[in-house]
């Protein structure tokens, strides 16, 4: 099955006039229908979403609300705490490290235009399916 089945084409929604050429909230350097790639996969999508909700969350409880592995948690939090998304901070709780993530001002900010960049997509879908 293809990745753009059941979806409006890349084309067919860049010849069509109703703004997607100037969504609101996508990145500046980013084409109309290009997301935020760092936030876009499905995985830091789940952790920046479950940040922006709850606020600081620890490795422990992030991995489990998101169902993935310790390794890919590492892998993905890392990406997007280079990126200055997300910020981590690490305790003892005796014997035990302890890391918890929280959500950046940036992260924060990116994730809201992402929301924003998708909604935009969803309208200008709905309208061409009006006509």
């Amino acid at each position: 099955m293809a990745a753009d089945s059941g979806a409006l084409s890349r084309r067919a929604l860049q010849t069509e006039h109703h703004g997607i050429e100037s969504i609101e909230g996508r990145h500046p350097e980013t084409e109309a229908l290009e997301l935020d790639r760092l936030i876009h996969e499905r995985v830091r999508l789940g952790i920046v979403s479950s940040l922006a909700v709850n606020g600081w969350l620890t490795f422990t409880d992030l991995r489990d609300l998101l169902g993935i592995t310790d390794g890919n948690l590492s892998a993905h939090a890392k990406r997007l705490e280079e990126a200055g998304y997300v910020k981590s901070k690490k305790s003892q709780e005796g014997r035990t490290s302890k890391t918890e993530f929280g959500l950046t001002a940036t992260g924060r900010k990116e994730l809201m235009s992402y929301l924003n960049h998708m909604e935009a997509i969803i309208q200008a879908t709905r309208q061409e399916g009006d006509q």
